[in-house]
């Protein structure tokens, strides 16, 4: 008798972990998955947007683009295929905004450094001040590692244009022109689809953390 009930307590106790288990499983199940907003123009300040793209609601991408990194290598949108990146737009001769973000971006690099995923990619606005040579002196100066951190240069209208019209990241006016100037603190999240996933304050390191956990969700959610 003493051993029929030893038996029935074990085989209650095997059951009652198998059903803690199907719990936490359907727990697990039933909750929805945080997954990030897809930003479209439409989504933006409309003073951020041009005016022939105020109304789009959908398929929002970055546009393909040619551009020369601090190695003299042509960097495309080919070189971000399957890859989730950060941009940001900066100028080496910059002492205001431009050092903080720089800093930020290679606290950035230092927490993705391990991750084949993630990489961080900054546009130059003064393209004819920043020459290769110039992005090299800077990168090194800045501990950029080649391999997770492009810093471009180029044409400036293309530059313009991406930053406008591409990452939504500043105002509309200008025309990429000799006098044309843009200086955004905007850092973004993009995916690897090429769509805008968040926009941040590259000046200020609570936005960095916040930019770091949206990062994960995205990673999770594989979308």
């Amino acid at each position: 008798m003493r051993a029929f009930f030893a038996r029935f307590k074990i085989f209650g106790l095997v059951m009652l972990g198998i059903s803690a288990v199907i719990i936490v499983l359907f727990y697990n199940a039933l909750q929805p998955k945080e997954v990030l907003p897809v930003y479209q123009p439409a989504d933006f300040n409309p003073e951020l947007v041009a005016p022939e793209l105020s109304h789009v609601k959908k398929y929002h991408t970055i546009a393909d683009f040619s551009l020369v990194n601090q190695n003299g290598d042509t960097v495309t949108q080919k070189d971000y295929e399957g890859k989730i990146y950060i941009a940001d737009f900066f100028f080496t001769t910059c002492l205001t905004i431009c050092p903080i973000m720089t800093d930020n971006m290679e606290y950035l690099q230092q927490q993705i450094a391990d991750d084949p995923e993630v990489q961080l990619l900054s546009h130059s606005v003064t393209p004819e001040i920043d020459s290769v040579a110039r992005l090299k002196e800077y990168a090194i100066e800045k501990g950029v590692i080649d391999s997770k951190w492009n810093l471009v240069t180029g044409d400036k209208k293309q530059i313009y244009e991406l930053a406008r019209k591409s990452y939504l990241a500043v105002k509309t006016d200008g025309d990429g022109g000799p006098f044309d100037m843009i200086h955004t603190e905007n850092f973004i999240l993009v995916d690897k689809d090429k769509r805008i996933r968040g926009t941040y304050d590259g000046t200020k390191k609570a936005e960095m953390e916040r930019l770091l956990e949206d990062l994960k969700i995205l990673k999770n959610s594989n979308q």
